[in-house]
């Protein structure tokens, strides 16, 4: 395939713009950026509307843009799990992160393991979810340059050699250095552009399609009807009907355990504006909606028994659906910009991930068990290095990994972060679990989880209950959590039998109102 000049200048254009835009948010809200608190959490400053972005350009993400659809043209209908899924989670932010915001903004707490280690006092545990959420981010990072990778390809570019890898290292020297010099107000005030660009994409993709061919029913018509919806599961099982539920009820559960969605959350100016936003946010699911059709519109359109796009799909698989519908129903110039939106749609995510790992790493290790005398200023220094190497640590996921291992870690990583759920969003209504038994929950869900993951071949992560002959197919994660939080009950309770409960606790009722 050749390169399409229009579409590549227009890409270019569109991210030389967004670029400025991130060194310039340095200046913007202006604050001492010497401080983590400023730096780390942009001051946390931000109200309703910039919040609204900063979560949404947070949660869907370059490869959600990318992989959801894919999912749909290659899977159908288990892909539309996101849609419930992101529905979901926003009664739980309704509800649960208020009480976050304001116990972390009277204590002073950066990160979720900030407040572990001052709920439970136990810096072991602080540490596990730390680790956790350090872990999980690294492929989930590596995973936005998977998908800026795949659009860049679809501008014609090269996809092998050392040409091929340049315009990753370009977006990676953007992505570290604005990141570096502005903090989390680059990818806030980036998050409204890309945002914007988002909602002109989909609803354009989908107006073409539509008027093309009349309405969806012909959309629906040309998929295949194993794909339109969930197999019948099989005498004796739950089949795929556990398997589609789990999945949502799981990803909700994980999603705000991730530590960039929580910087999101502990950036706003008041607890009110999460409230706010958990109300307007749904509007996203109505984008997501659509943007899984896309994986559908593909199937229709016939992309991929296009020649034009044989060997591309040949390299990336069913991830290039939603490239090669773009490239078949939009002109070259908006076609470029679809991919620059894709592609900055890379940019915030991974910019607040950095952040959310450089965070965890300088409060919850260097600070706790490497230099406790470090001062405010070589903690923010510390933070933005550390920000770098996290970059350059998914740049190497991308270009020295195979990207079937990238995929696998974020599998686990997804499987891996909701295990810290018991400390971090159940630690916020009760003290009652002993801490050591916390931690040995979370051991025990990380291994089964890991184990449960590994019986596919690392392939997905479905794992199958047998009760009896019943077998229960379900996201592998909730299973891990099950035994996570039977463990850690039962030797809570062991643990008051034999000894007086935990006192330690630097909270108090007031702080979470």
């Amino acid at each position: 395939m050749s390169v399409n000049w229009i579409a590549l200048i227009v890409f270019v254009v569109c991210f030389a713009g967004v670029t400025y835009l991130g060194f310039a948010s340095a200046n913007w809200r202006k604050g001492d950026l010497d401080l983590l608190h400023e730096w780390g959490l942009g001051g946390g400053t931000f109200g309703t509307l910039i919040t609204w972005f900063l979560i949404g350009g947070d949660i869907y993400t370059a490869y959600t843009f990318i992989a959801i659809p894919a999912l749909a043209f290659g899977a159908g209908a288990i892909a539309f799990f996101a849609v419930p899924y992101t529905t979901l989670i926003y009664p739980i932010t309704f509800v649960v992160f208020p009480r976050m915001w304001s116990v972390c903004r009277r204590h002073g707490y950066i990160t979720a393991a900030d407040f572990v280690r001052g709920r439970f006092g136990n810096r072991w545990l602080a540490l596990a979810v730390a680790v956790t959420g350090l872990v999980a981010t690294m492929p989930y990072i590596a995973l936005q340059l998977v998908g800026l990778e795949v659009v860049i390809a679809g501008l014609g570019l090269p996809t092998s050699g050392v040409l091929s890898e340049l315009p990753l290292l370009i977006a990676f020297v953007i992505l570290a250095a604005f990141t570096y010099t502005s903090g989390l107000r680059a990818p806030a005030s980036i998050a409204v552009v890309k945002d914007v660009m988002v909602y002109i994409v989909i609803f354009a993709a989908v107006g073409v399609v539509i008027s093309r061919f009349g309405g969806f029913g012909p959309i629906f018509d040309a998929v295949p009807a194993a794909k339109v919806v969930l197999a019948t599961p099989p005498a004796g099982s739950t089949g795929a009907y556990t398997t589609y539920a789990s999945l949502a009820l799981g990803s909700a559960a994980a999603l705000f355990m991730y530590p960039h969605a929580l910087t999101a959350i502990l950036s706003s100016s008041t607890r009110d504006v999460i409230r706010r936003n958990s109300a307007l946010l749904p509007a996203y699911s109505l984008v997501l909606a659509f943007l899984t059709l896309l994986g559908f519109m593909a199937i229709k359109m016939g992309v991929g028994q296009n020649p034009a796009y044989a060997d591309l799909f040949k390299h990336y698989s069913n991830t290039f659906a939603v490239p090669a519908l773009f490239l078949d129903i939009f002109p070259s110039w908006f076609a470029g910009f679809s991919f620059a939106a894709i592609g900055i749609g890379a940019l915030v995510p991974a910019a607040i991930m950095s952040i959310a790992a450089a965070n965890l790493w300088t409060r919850n290790i260097h600070l706790e068990f490497i230099n406790p005398r470090a001062t405010p200023q070589q903690e923010a220094k510390m933070a933005k290095l550390v920000s770098l190497v996290v970059k350059l640590g998914a740049l190497y996921f991308v270009v020295g990994l195979e990207k079937d291992f990238v995929i696998t870690l974020q599998l686990l990583g997804g499987v891996w972060i909701i295990q810290t759920l018991p400390a971090v969003l159940i630690g916020l209504y009760t003290r009652w679990f002993n801490s050591w038994a916390l931690l040995l929950g979370w051991a025990v869900g990380m291994g089964f989880g890991t184990y449960a993951v590994s019986l596919t071949g690392f392939k997905n992560a479905t794992y199958t209950l047998n009760l009896f002959g019943f077998t229960v197919p379900a996201f592998a994660a909730v299973y891990a959590l099950l035994a996570n939080l039977i463990v850690a009950v039962i030797v809570t309770l062991l643990a008051n039998m034999l000894a007086s409960p935990e006192r330690r606790d630097a909270t108090v009722a007031a702080d979470y109102l």
